[in-house]
């Protein structure tokens, strides 16, 4: 492994992306669980694992975050008819509409299910790239007693880049997140996940290059 010396900043920011997407096959579930954001290609993404069959009910579930506060509609309609757009039909989709976290659209999506009578066993959860990770953590400890894969868009670094999602503001988000998958352990929100040296280096070098915009105080 590098010395801390030779790491570089494009190395930092492969070795955090790469960490944070788990790079799992997606396969048949009871429902597709879509935990609201910024980005649409998120709801896209789910809409075609729908169109292959991958499970038989979408649930979009999202009020408003750090991302999206003062937009119109929640995260989850906006999502909703995105997926709509790609031809998913209205029946198949439920909304939460009122969560402003990870631990919120977990919990109130069950509440949802548990209202609408519906039994899940397996879930396949998606969401961005930068937040697979925290999000198979937060299930585990959140939603216990169900299986659960993550998703999301399959892009590289660049590819995910946008006129909106700039490379400082996707940087200083997968910082963040990355302190959250250290911290959340200790507050009980989420199970601990295995951090290699090489991507603990990459955090450090980030934030000591200033990319603290999204960490926790």
């Amino acid at each position: 492994m590098p010395a801390e010396s030779d790491m570089t900043k494009d190395r930092a920011v492969r070795l955090l992306w790469e960490y944070h997407r788990m790079h799992q096959p997606p396969e048949p579930a009871d429902i597709i669980f879509v935990l609201g954001s910024n980005d649409p290609r998120v709801a896209v993404h789910a809409a075609r694992l729908f169109l292959r069959g991958l499970a038989p009910l979408l649930l979009f579930s999202g009020g408003t975050g750090r991302f999206t506060a003062g937009q119109s509609v929640s995260e989850a309609e906006r999502f909703a008819r995105v997926a709509g757009q790609e031809g998913v039909p209205p029946r198949c989709m439920l909304i939460e509409n009122r969560s402003a976290n990870t631990g919120e659209n977990i919990r109130f999506s069950r509440a949802l299910l548990e209202r609408e009578g519906v039994a899940v066993r397996k879930v396949l959860a998606v969401q961005k790239p930068y937040m697979e990770r925290r999000t198979f953590a937060s299930m585990q400890v959140q939603w216990p007693g169900v299986e659960t894969r993550v998703s999301s868009p399959p892009l590289t670094f660049e590819e995910y880049l946008t006129p909106e999602l700039t490379g400082d503001f996707v940087i200083n988000a997968m910082v963040g997140d990355f302190q959250r998958v250290l911290e959340y352990p200790k507050r009980g929100f989420a199970a601990e996940q295995p951090v290699p040296g090489d991507v603990m280096r990459a955090f450090e070098c980030l934030v000591s290059l200033g990319y603290t915009a999204q960490l926790m105080r």
